[in-house]
């Protein structure tokens, strides 16, 4: 039975921003992890109302950049892994701090844990 449908960010041409999603590990799956490769960001979605919570990334090859994210995982730790296709041809690891309060919706790059 279909339930809704969201368009997220409807003005991404060529081959559109939802490549992906994943759910996040807790108990509730309150979360959606939504890989947009078309604009080379991962989005964090409430998974109740559908609002664009926060974004990471942007186009590049370094590390916390993506080269069109195109799948998107989750571990029993909270941690998010991304593969890219075309150039990126990579899988990169983000590790889960915790929940926090945001006060930056987009942020671009999430650099290495070793360069914080």
């Amino acid at each position: 039975t279909f339930v809704s449908e969201h368009i997220y960010n409807p003005a991404t041409l060529a081959q559109g921003s939802t490549w992906d999603i994943a759910f996040s590990p807790d108990e509730d799956q309150e979360f959606i992890y939504l890989a947009d490769g078309q604009n080379f960001k991962i989005s964090i979605i409430d998974r109740e109302s559908m609002e664009v919570l926060y974004t990471f990334g942007d186009g590049g090859r370094q590390p916390g950049l993506f080269y069109a994210p195109h799948s998107i995982a989750t571990d029993s730790e909270g941690n998010i892994y991304t593969t890219e296709t075309y150039e990126g041809k990579r899988v990169q690891k983000f590790l889960y701090q915790g929940m926090r309060p945001v006060t930056v919706r987009d942020r671009a790059p999430t650099w290495p844990a070793s360069e914080l």
